[in-house]
C-alpha cells in the first residue's frame, strides 16, 4: 500500500485526486495551511473527509514542509497548492509568486534533505505559454506567460526540471489546459456562468456581466486530468506532459452550451463590458497532448460540451427549484 500526500487537498484537483487515490488502495494524506479550521468541502461533497488524513502545511515555510515529509513519508507528493486564479494573480502578484514558486522549491529542497525515493508532482499550467496564436503547444513550446500567475508557473517549472537533472529527483510537471467541474468556486469563470445560468433558469431577472467572451480555450474534466497526474508519477522516468482535450472552443461557445442545457438563449442574459478585460490576457490557448497518449496512455474522456452540461446538471441539483433542462 503507498502512501501519497496532496497539497491543496481542499481545491477542486486536490478533492478529485484525493478519491482516485483512495479507490486504488493509497492512505491519503492532504495538505492544508490549517487543516483545524478548512472545511474541506469538495472532500464532503465527495464523501471522502473521513477517509483523508488531514495535516496542516504550509508550503511557503521549509520547516513546516521538511517536518510534514518526516512525519508522513509518503511515496508519491502532489503538489497542487499556492493560489489558483489568473485573475487574481493581477491583484496578489507578490502572494502568487511566493505561494507557487517559493512553496514548489521548499517541497524539491525538503525532498532533497530528506533523501528518501518520493516521487513529486507539480501542477504546472497551460499559462506558462502565454498566447502561442493558432500554434498548438506542445512540451518543447517556448514559454512567453502574460500572467503573474503564469510567470509563477513557469519559475516552479523551471525549478522543477533544474533539481530533476542535479539532484535526479523523481519530479514531473503537468503542463495542465483548463479543466473544470461542478468543485470549481464561482471565482472561476466557468462556474460564474453556470451559477448564474441556473439561477436565471429558476427565474432572476439578473444579468450576466463578464470580460472578453471571444478568448478560446481548451476545456476538459478535472476528473480525467488528476488520473493524468497519478499515471506520471508511476513511470519509471520523470518527465513533462502537456494534459488537454486537444480541442479549442472560444468562451462564447461554453456560454451557449450553458444557457442552452438550462433552457435558455444566452444572447438573452450575457453581456460583455470591456472593463472587466484583464491587462494582458491570452487571445486563444491550443494543446497538442500527443504525448501523454503515447508515453501514459492518456486521453481526455469529455468534450467541452459535456463538461458545460455536466456541471449545469449538477448545479441543479443543489438548486432550491428543480427546472426542465434542455435535453
Amino acid at each position: 500500500m503507498k502512501t501519497a500526500l496532496i497539497c491543496g487537498v481542499s481545491g477542486q484537483d486536490g478533492a478529485y485526486l484525493a478519491k482516485l487515490l483512495l479507490d486504488k488502495g493509497y492512505t491519503v494524506y492532504g495538505g492544508s495551511r490549517d487543516a483545524q479550521m478548512s472545511s474541506f468541502r469538495n472532500l464532503e461533497r465527495l464523501g471522502i473527509r473521513e477517509s483523508v488524513n488531514l495535516v496542516s502545511v504550509s508550503i511557503n515555510d521549509f520547516r513546516s514542509v521538511l517536518q510534514t515529509l518526516q512525519k508522513v513519508k509518503p511515496d508519491e507528493v502532489y503538489n497542487l497548492a499556492g493560489q489558483s486564479s489568473v485573475g487574481l494573480s493581477f491583484e496578489q502578484p507578490v502572494e502568487t509568486l511566493e505561494s507557487i514558486s517559493i512553496g514548489t522549491l521548499n517541497l524539491l529542497e525538503s525532498i532533497r534533505f530528506t533523501n528518501q525515493p518520493i516521487r513529486l508532482y507539480n501542477a504546472g499550467s497551460s499559462e506558462c505559454f502565454g498566447d502561442t496564436g493558432t500554434l498548438s503547444a506542445d512540451e518543447n513550446t517556448p514559454f512567453r506567460p502574460r500572467s503573474p500567475y503564469g510567470v509563477a508557473k513557469a519559475a516552479a517549472f523551471w525549478q522543477l526540471a533544474n533539481y530533476r537533472e542535479a539532484y535526479q529527483l523523481h519530479a514531473s510537471t503537468g503542463i495542465l489546459f483548463n479543466h473544470e467541474s461542478p468543485l470549481r468556486p464561482e471565482r472561476f469563470v466557468t462556474q460564474k456562468i453556470v451559477s448564474a445560468a441556473c439561477r436565471i433558469a429558476n427565474g432572476s431577472s439578473e444579468k450576466l456581466t463578464l470580460g472578453n467572451i471571444d478568448i478560446a480555450r481548451d476545456w476538459g474534466w478535472a476528473p480525467d486530468y488528476v488520473e493524468a497526474m497519478w499515471l506520471m508519477l508511476q513511470r519509471d522516468v520523470a518527465d513533462d506532459y502537456v494534459i488537454a482535450t486537444g480541442k479549442t472552443h472560444t468562451l462564447k461557445d461554453f456560454i451557449a452550451t450553458v444557457f442552452d442545457q438550462a433552457g435558455l438563449n444566452y444572447e438573452d442574459h450575457v453581456v460583455s463590458d470591456p472593463q472587466f478585460f484583464r491587462p494582458t490576457d491570452i487571445a486563444e490557448g491550443h494543446a497538442y497532448p500527443a504525448k501523454a497518449k503515447l508515453k501514459l496512455g492518456w486521453a481526455a474522456k469529455h468534450s467541452m460540451e459535456e463538461v458545460a452540461r455536466m456541471m449545469v446538471d449538477a448545479a441543479l441539483e443543489q438548486a432550491p427549484i428543480r427546472i426542465s433542462v434542455a435535453q
